[in-house]
């Protein structure tokens, strides 16, 4: 008897598969599809119906298509070439449209047979291909394609009903061929075991497991798939926060050492020197974390502060605190240049404080040291005597604090800077450096809408920082069409020279570095290809740099700065700066996070269309960090209707990081933001729009968190165990662990 459960049966196996052996192999490798279960839950993209045709005057280029259109023209050219030199070479150009627009396919050579014979004008199909451009024009060259034969038995059958699904394939595998697998096991979906609890399905409305699958790949209507989808979304929802209230649940169930500040300690002396009042949000959200820090159980919180909203302030105060109370904490940066950026920045806050052990330290100084992985061997060696004895209260390090041979006397506080730059296992590695689970704060400048927040961070607790701090100055940030208006940009480098006249500093931004070794390949490749004639590679650091300095500003004390220069050099790069020794630093985007430096007041971000919105506003934060006004001027050559331009004109608008945030969610596929928190498998989600279904992930995390709480482990649900289980095997369970 066969013990496999239907869905969990595999699509390839030695003597009987599911599918022909060469589309199993193939819906392995290119979509991950290796289960009857898993193909069931690879979901049409789109529908066509039958009487109508795709938009042809909206495809996108570079990118895998499958359209429904109709035959307009064929004709067969002969030409001569080297293979055929005798102008016995054959072009089959097939024109296709679909009442928007028209599309070139081509057929070479031996291929040019079938679809001469088959592809007649009037003819209807389905083509896929990858969209490209000659002459001008959009082709698809040798396109795959599925004669659609109006009322053929067969058609009837392989397409039922009047909604084509089309399906996200690739190119060594069609929409067509995935649908027809699909028809072969469809019959499976009767056993799909529901993961929602009964009570919450009826409770609101939602249609069973089996006909949802039944449904979103066979619908007859817009309604069946309307129904299917309202259910597949609550289903995706409702497991991810139920494994995000488990680890919730769990999180809370383990011990540490609770860390209470005493009255008259380092924290306090601290606070005493201070020169400004805390904002009210600072002193709000120090407040939670010392709560919880004074708890038996880690805490485990998500900081977002707006960029300038004083997060380090907030978090070296949670470090004081348990240092106070006999422990030691650790903040991990993402990059070197930041590790010694925060040193530099905590040290100085601290003053005397930060020279424990030192003439001229008080009596309640700890000491402050830095671990990266390019120290010399004797500083290494110092650090790491004085974190195992607990000479050093503070440390703050790269991954190198990560190693094996980094041993702790009593680790009581992790901050992770910036935590999409970490993967897991480097936080569960430092996690497990403490005796106890120490206390945990995650620090993020990226603005997280709220859903995404439940979503990706949903097993942190979350705290806020949106006021800045008082004597922080607005930035004003422009766009510089550079193509239609040139003297902008002339201008914008005049703003530069005035603010240098002024005293001030500015950062030149662009995307590239411009020391990378040409492939003489790729080179060949790009110059054939008509389409990338018009492309040209995007600025680069050592070209900018060398046409200002011989140019617009000549004059000026002009630095570099990128991320493959010697650790030793960029050190010295940044403290040049840092001390106004240097007017202007053309950099990467190595400045994004943490970098401060008071007194640059203006930034020009070149081809600033090649940047996310996210990061443009991440980079705006660098400037008007002191008492003078800052400029953000956005240089682009895209033209005033694209998206590129618009997307800018939101950032010039708004200073609001988490209206970006939004935007910059809506303009890009949900995948890349759970992508990059999700161990980068295959996004979880599959029909759930993390803006767009903001009430259905508020309301399943609800009914997540009162599902665990009646029942931790699940036994009375053995159909959301297996869906559990299905969404998180062991590694990935883990990988939710802080991501």
């Amino acid at each position: 008897m066969d013990l496999v459960p239907a869905l969990q049966e595999p699509l390839r196996q030695p003597l009987k598969s599911v599918l022909g052996p060469a589309t199993a192999k193939v819906m392995a490798e290119h979509l991950g599809l290796l289960t009857v279960g898993d193909l069931l839950h690879h979901y049409p993209r789109r529908y066509e119906e039958r009487g109508q045709l795709t938009h042809l005057a909206d495809l996108p280029m570079d990118e895998h298509v499958t359209v429904v259109a109709q035959v307009a023209d064929a004709r067969l050219h002969t030409f001569a070439s080297p293979r055929a030199p005798r102008g016995k070479g054959q072009r089959l150009e097939v024109t296709i449209t679909d009442g928007s627009g028209r599309l070139q396919l081509v057929f070479f050579g031996n291929g040019v047979h079938k679809p001469h014979k088959e592809l007649l004008p009037g003819t209807r199909a389905m083509f896929a291909g990858k969209v490209s451009v000659f002459n001008r024009r959009l082709q698809l060259a040798h396109p795959a394609y599925e004669l659609l034969k109006g009322d053929a038995e067969e058609t009837v059958e392989s397409w039922a009903g009047a909604l084509i699904p089309l399906y996200p394939a690739t190119a060594k595998l069609e929409s067509w061929k995935i649908a027809k697998a699909v028809q072969t096991v469809l019959p499976s979906a009767q056993e799909a075991v529901d993961p929602l609890p009964g009570s919450l399905r009826e409770g609101r409305g939602l249609v069973t497991l089996p006909e949802a699958l039944l449904k979103i790949h066979r619908p007859h209507t817009k309604a069946d798939i309307a129904d299917a989808r309202a259910r597949l979304k609550w289903d995706e929802a409702f497991v991810l926060q139920v494994a995000l209230a488990r680890r919730r649940h769990a999180d809370a169930q383990l011990p540490a050492v609770p860390r209470k500040p005493r009255p008259d300690g380092l924290l306090a002396a601290f606070d005493d020197r201070l020169p400004f009042t805390l904002t009210e949000g600072q002193q709000k959200v120090s407040r939670e974390i010392f709560d919880e820090l004074a708890t038996e159980h880690p805490m485990h919180r998500l900081l977002q502060g707006e960029v300038g909203s004083g997060k380090t302030l907030v978090a070296l105060r949670a470090m004081l605190a348990v240092v106070d109370a006999g422990g030691q904490a650790a903040m991990l940066a993402p990059t070197e240049v930041l590790a010694q950026q925060h040193h530099r920045s905590v040290t100085e806050m601290l003053g005397e404080l930060a020279e424990g052990g030192m003439l001229g330290g008080t009596e309640h100084a700890t000491k402050v040291v830095l671990l990266t992985g390019s120290m010399g061997a004797a500083a290494r060696r110092q650090a790491l005597l004085d974190l195992a004895t607990g000479e050093a209260g503070i440390v703050i390090g790269t991954h190198a604090l990560i190693e094996d041979k980094v041993q702790f006397h009593d680790l009581g506080l992790v901050v992770v800077d910036e935590q999409h730059r970490f993967g897991v296992e480097q936080r569960d590695a430092l996690r497990g450096k403490g005796k106890q689970p120490p206390h945990l704060l995650v620090m993020t400048a990226t603005p997280i809408p709220r859903t995404v927040a439940m979503t990706v961070f949903g097993d942190l607790e979350t705290s806020v920082l949106d006021q800045l701090p008082a004597g922080r100055s607005p930035i004003a940030s422009h766009v510089v069409p550079a193509a239609d208006k040139p003297h902008f940009l002339a201008r914008a480098w005049e703003r530069v020279r005035e603010e240098a006249a002024k005293g001030h500093q500015a950062y030149v931004v662009c995307p590239r570095i411009g020391d990378e070794e040409d492939d003489p390949k790729k080179a060949a490749r790009k110059q054939s290809a008509e389409d990338e004639a018009e492309k040209r590679p995007p600025l680069a650091v050592l070209d900018v740099a060398e046409q200002l300095a011989k140019g617009p500003l000549d004059g000026l004390r002009v630095e570099v700065l990128h991320g493959r220069m010697q650790p030793d050099d960029k050190e010295a790069v940044m403290r040049r700066f840092a001390a106004g020794e240097t007017d202007v630093l053309v950099a990467t985007t190595v400045i994004e996070v943490g970098v401060n430096v008071p007194n640059a007041t203006v930034m020009v971000i070149m081809d600033a269309d090649r940047f996310g919105v996210s990061q443009l506003h991440q980079l705006r934060g660098r400037v008007g960090r002191g008492s003078a006004p800052g400029l953000c001027l956005l240089v682009t050559e895209m033209p005033e209707a694209s998206a590129a331009r618009q997307r800018l004109n939101a950032v010039a608008a708004t200073l609001d990081g988490f209206e970006l945030s939004r935007i910059d969610l809506e303009q890009r596929r949900e995948g890349d933001v759970l992508g990059q928190a999700q161990s980068g498998a295959r996004s979880s989600l599959r029909v759930l729009a993390v803006i767009e279904d903001e009430e259905i992930i508020a309301e399943a995390r609800q009914e997540a968190a009162a599902v665990v709480a009646a029942d931790p482990e699940l036994e009375h649900l053995p159909g959301l165990r297996t869906a559990l289980e299905a969404l998180l095997d062991e590694e990935r369970e883990q990988y939710l662990e802080k991501g």
